[in-house]
């Protein structure tokens, strides 16, 4: 039992580590190559900071855990919108001003969507993983035409993303060993948290999917967190929404994908009922607090955020209860 507990917690603190190495050695690395700093903003840090949910759940399907995969995926999503979002809306009201975002929100509910219908018979197919992929195909592809865009480098999320990388003074040769490094290392502790991932299900009786939601998503999804607090502190709040929504858009089409297309996924009528619901809700609020309403600005004020992080807190609450409930 040992065992299994310290290699969850080993894996996290080196799953951590890599990840924050990872994602300034690839932004490091895609400045040097003559990337936009909105093609960062959405794709390189939302997308890096999920790195550690997509390896984890690429290795969790190969050695046929898929609902462990799934769980990281939907509670990772769940826990940046909820804790993150909640704790940092707490500390500090967010401001949304990007035009790029408030399109960026309506893709991440279509999205949520084709999860609902996808999950309508309790099972990912590999042809439906593969779906997923395209349409991530599509979405960056997009995303690359819509930075060229005169227009989108005057986007508030480019101004923020453009702040951050002057505070950064990193060499190409730099960037590269510290994305390959954390490269490495994210793939070895992802291996380690797997392993004590399932070994902890099996011992205590519960679903690999209770797991993922739960322990491996919130430890997954620590680096969005240093992220988020990081860009807060700069008062670049774009960003931190700009993180979280390229995070959960990455989690649901790519690592669920992935993990998808090497092994089919079966779900239970519980994750569309309790889990993907609840991902749903947070994500719709996400939507109406930072797009606005009744005329509001787009804002996601002290209140707003208590509403998302009670939310969260009572999702896991409700997981823990279950499980702990003979």
């Amino acid at each position: 039992m040992w065992l299994p507990l310290a290699a969850i917690v080993v894996g996290l603190v080196i799953l951590v580590w890599s990840a924050e190495r990872f994602v300034d050695g690839a932004v490091a690395t895609s400045r040097h190559l003559g990337l936009s700093p909105l093609l960062i903003g959405m794709l390189v840090i939302g997308f890096g900071t999920s790195a550690p949910e997509l390896m984890v759940s690429a290795l969790a399907s190969l050695e046929g855990s898929p609902g462990l995969a799934l769980g990281n995926a939907y509670g990772s999503n769940i826990t940046n919108i909820g804790l993150i979002l909640g704790l940092v809306a707490l500390v500090s009201p967010l401001a949304v001003h990007s035009q790029v975002l408030r399109q960026e929100l309506p893709m991440l509910g279509a999205v949520t969507l084709l999860a609902a219908w996808q999950l309508r018979d309790g099972m990912i197919s590999g042809t439906e993983a593969a779906v997923l992929l395209v349409v991530l195909a599509l979405f960056i592809g997009f995303s690359i035409w819509r930075s060229r865009q005169r227009g989108s480098r005057e986007d508030a999320l480019a101004s923020d993303t453009a702040e951050s990388l002057e505070q950064q003074s990193m060499s190409l040769s730099r960037g590269v060993l510290w994305t390959l490094l954390g490269l490495t290392l994210l793939i070895v502790s992802s291996r380690i948290l797997v392993w004590g991932a399932v070994e902890i299900a099996a011992a205590f009786g519960v679903s690999d999917l209770i797991i993922g939601l739960t322990v491996v998503a919130v430890g997954t999804s620590l680096p969005e967190l240093a992220a988020s607090i990081s860009a807060l502190r700069r008062r670049e709040h774009d960003l931190v929404l700009g993180n979280v929504v390229g995070s959960n858009l990455f989690n649901t089409l790519a690592v669920v994908g992935l993990a998808g297309v090497i092994t089919p996924i079966e779900a239970a009528p519980e994750v569309l009922a309790r889990d993907w619901l609840a991902m749903a809700v947070m994500t719709g609020l996400l939507a109406l607090f930072a797009l606005g309403w009744r005329g509001r600005a787009g804002r996601i004020n002290r209140y707003e955020g208590a509403t998302l992080l009670a939310l969260f807190v009572a999702y896991s609450g409700y997981l823990v209860g279950n499980v702990l409930t003979p």
